[in-house]
């Protein structure tokens, strides 16, 4: 699967309205067939930065990402909301899911 963490640091007028600017940008990706999971997460320490954890089956299916609609469309709207160029680290991982933390493993609790 393709991996992908990115860090956007949002302009601080704009960054408790985040999650509605990229609302429709979210849904399409999380609806198309090759993405597995597209979750935002706010940083606790820094109210305008938001880390995105993305995940696709495949090289083809974040290929078929980046060249959709709805990614151009992010592409010619979403800078003017943020502060600086977005960092990401982008990852082919040999998975298909989430694994484990064993060192954190919870017992049964049934």
């Amino acid at each position: 699967m393709i991996f992908i963490t990115a860090k956007f640091r949002v302009l601080p007028e704009y960054a408790d309205q985040w999650i509605e600017i990229t609302r429709d940008f979210t849904q399409a990706t999380r609806d198309e067939p090759g993405c597995m999971w597209f979750d935002w997460s706010r940083s606790v320490e820094d109210p305008a930065e938001y880390v995105l954890v993305e995940a696709f089956r495949d090289g083809d299916a974040g290929a078929a990402h980046v060249q959709s609609e709805h990614f151009r469309q992010a592409q010619r709207t979403l800078p003017g909301h943020l502060a600086e160029t977005p960092r990401i680290v982008n990852m082919t991982v040999p998975q298909d899911d989430w694994s484990l933390l064993g060192e954190m493993a919870v017992p049964d609790r049934s």
